[in-house]
């Protein structure tokens, strides 16, 4: 037999989710069959399975210490590295992610934000290794690989169930910098219906709806332009696959440096002048509501993530509009 007793980083969320992953090998038929038979008790009552865990409840697994190990599979911890941490608190983690780096694993052997969030909450005593079996932080926001910028992650149960709420209900501000093709001279708010190709993970744009497309919104605003290209601010109205990429991509000005979405010649050239790699995309502005308890540490803030050195470079050596308006974006 073993007790489980729940940690305050566990609670909020539903016991036969805990259970999937203490048990994370079992058939979920087999654990409903054994919270039926009383083998799995919640505060020694029978349990369904459906009700949300809180901090102190126990849970006892009537089963042998050889049929549990049976079922469990050991937690591969990725190796540590050094993040860019933009705001913590007991909840939340904020993160300026680099590019080049996944926010999430795409297949089975990646490593990628997530994991290096974990690898970091463990190494700094955060997180017991041993909690894993029950519960992963994670991201609740991603960006694409190439893109640099803010993602913000949840520590506990809580943290991730509210921000992913906050993020859905479009309550939290998400403003992005980007370098453009040619001249934008007047903000705008574009609108479409974005179609994703899930066999080569590309994105199409499209005036009117049509079957299997998203609604989307994009709200810009230039900051600066030399008349080859334009420094925007975007809001992310809505957040879908690609979203900014190729909304912009479909009204003439394609990001510098995206070479799915954007003109290969002018990405040739800021490559060879500058070193680009990536598409000039970043994630620069969380805005947040006003928050209740145990959110308070985050509520009604502004976090911002310095954009990169190669961005900064470009803004530089283009001298757009001749003006030190890059200093209001990097360190």
């Amino acid at each position: 037999m073993q007790t489980l007793i729940i940690s305050e980083t566990e609670a909020g969320q539903r016991l036969d989710k805990y259970l999937q992953k203490y048990l994370n090998q079992a058939p979920k038929s087999f654990l409903y069959k054994m919270m039926r038979k009383k083998n799995i008790v919640l505060n020694a009552k029978k349990a369904e399975g459906s009700e949300k865990i809180k901090a102190g409840d126990e849970i006892r697994l009537y089963l042998s210490d050889e049929t549990i190990a049976g079922f469990q599979k050991t937690e591969r911890i990725a190796p540590y590295r050094k993040l860019d941490i933009v705001y913590e608190d007991g909840q939340v983690l904020i993160v300026n992610k680099p590019a080049g780096m996944l926010s999430q694993k795409a297949k089975e052997d990646d490593i990628s934000l997530n994991e290096y969030i974990i690898s970091y909450l463990i190494h700094e005593k955060k997180l017991a290794k041993e909690s894993l079996s029950t519960f992963r932080p994670g991201v609740c926001n991603r960006l694409d690989r190439n893109t640099s910028g803010l993602v913000l992650a949840g520590k506990t149960v809580a943290g991730l169930q509210e921000m992913s709420a906050l993020l859905k209900e479009r309550r939290v501000h998400k403003y992005y910098l980007c370098l453009v093709h040619g001249k934008i001279d007047s903000s705008r708010r574009v609108r479409g219906y974005l179609h994703k190709n899930e066999k080569c993970n590309k994105v199409e744009i499209y005036e009117e709806e049509k079957p299997g497309s998203s609604y989307i919104e994009t709200a810009y605003e230039p900051l600066a332009g030399n008349g080859r290209i334009t420094l925007l601010k975007v809001l992310l109205v809505t957040g879908k696959t690609h979203q900014i990429r190729s909304h912009l991509a479909s009204c003439g000005h394609s990001i510098v440096g995206d070479t799915k979405y954007g003109g290969q010649r002018i990405n040739e050239r800021f490559r060879l002048k500058y070193g680009v790699q990536y598409q000039l995309l970043h994630s620069w502005r969380l805005c947040f509501p006003k928050l209740a308890s145990p959110f308070e540490p985050l509520s009604g803030q502004v976090t911002e993530a310095p954009v990169p050195d190669i961005f900064s470079r470009v803004l530089k050596g283009e001298q757009l509009g001749g003006v030190n308006f890059y200093e209001n974006f990097v360190e």
